[in-house]
């Protein structure tokens, strides 16, 4: 495996490019907010631009880090998902132990003010404790605290001399746009079905565990490990199938029955959804390439996928998930049961 993070990342060609420009010509950005869905790279990238940032041996108008000194090796992530380098620091919900950020409960529901006084505020003042440079990335930015996020704003704004913010999101829209408005964005897209496949055979996967799961995955890497976990797998093809052939059945119940299980968990939920939008993929392609289905099936399909998709980005608000939900069910009824029934 390369030592250089950057050369790691798949299919981001743009968003590698843009930041390797920035590298060569010194004028790295000092807040960038990576946007993207999760699983595609973004993390991967922003640890590589902070191994170009702190490289002991790169040379001015070099685009990259060495990969081989100290400050180098040092990058990559531990088994706690942080760093040993001492400069690059990670913010994330529930990272550290509350004791280590100054709280006497955990960060169950966001990011909070003690974990950006801890990590960020306290240091700012002060330089790069190596000289380099200095990196905080924002893991899950959007599940920054209002406070939290309005106390990092002026440093965010004016940060100390050579000090770089990278935050993450899959969901940028639920930031503070006082936040947005001070970081340059660099997006990030779902990965090609091949790429996402290649990543699975080199993590050990078999060829056809590999080439489901990346059918499944819809670009992202995230959702194809939860594929190509055959606990999980099972878990959703039964929600799948039970939701499929309760619809083609023209059932009531089975719609009530959703509702309730999304008031009682909104996480579980937008998982099984998501899972029905890739089988409606998956099935959309089967549909679109057999002749011998009637093209209406196709089009009843891709509007149920659409159905399904916006519910996903529903259930990311405010919407109440039940409502959600229910809404969802008996739309799909009406659109899919005459694409379903042989």
């Amino acid at each position: 495996m390369s030592g250089v993070i950057l050369s790691r990342v798949r299919s981001q060609d743009t968003a590698v490019q843009v930041l390797r420009r920035a590298v060569a010509a010194n004028s790295v950005h000092h807040a960038y907010l990576f946007e993207g869905p999760s699983g595609v790279g973004k993390e991967l990238a922003a640890l590589g631009l902070a191994q170009a940032l702190v490289c002991e041996r790169r040379k001015p108008g070099d685009s990259d880090a060495c990969g081989e000194c100290s400050a180098c090796m040092r990058t990559h992530l531990t088994e706690d998902r942080v760093t040993k380098h001492p400069d690059i620091t990670f913010l994330e919900r529930g990272l550290y132990e509350p004791s280590r950020i100054g709280r006497k409960s955990p960060e169950s529901q966001d990011i909070s003010i003690d974990q950006v006084r801890t990590l960020v505020l306290a240091r700012a003042a002060f330089g790069a404790h190596e000289g380099r440079a200095k990196v905080f990335i924002i893991r899950r930015a959007e599940e920054l605290g209002t406070s939290a996020a309005n106390a990092l704003l002026k440093t965010l704004e004016e940060p100390g001399d050579k000090t770089h913010f990278i935050l993450l999101s899959a969901q940028a829209a639920d930031l503070l746009p006082t936040v947005r408005s001070r970081t340059m964005r660099v997006r990030f897209g779902s990965l090609p079905e091949a790429t996402v496949k290649s990543l699975l055979l080199e993590q050990g996967k078999d060829e056809a565990v590999a080439t489901r799961a990346a059918a499944l995955a819809g670009g992202t890497m995230t959702e194809a490990l939860i594929s190509a976990d055959p606990e999980l797998l099972s878990e959703r093809d039964a929600f799948v199938s039970h939701v499929l052939d309760a619809i083609a059945k023209g059932e009531k119940s089975r719609g009530y029955e959703l509702a309730e299980q999304a008031k009682k968990d909104k996480v579980q939920i937008d998982a099984d959804l998501t899972a029905l939008a890739r089988a409606l993929h998956l099935r959309l392609r089967s549909e679109a390439t057999d002749a011998a289905r009637p093209a209406a099936n196709a089009v009843r399909i891709a509007e149920a996928f659409a159905m399904v998709t916006e519910a996903v980005t529903d259930l990311a608000g405010n919407n109440s998930p039940q409502l959600v939900v229910e809404a969802l069910y008996f739309k799909l009824r009406d659109v899919l049961k005459p694409a379903l029934t042989p």
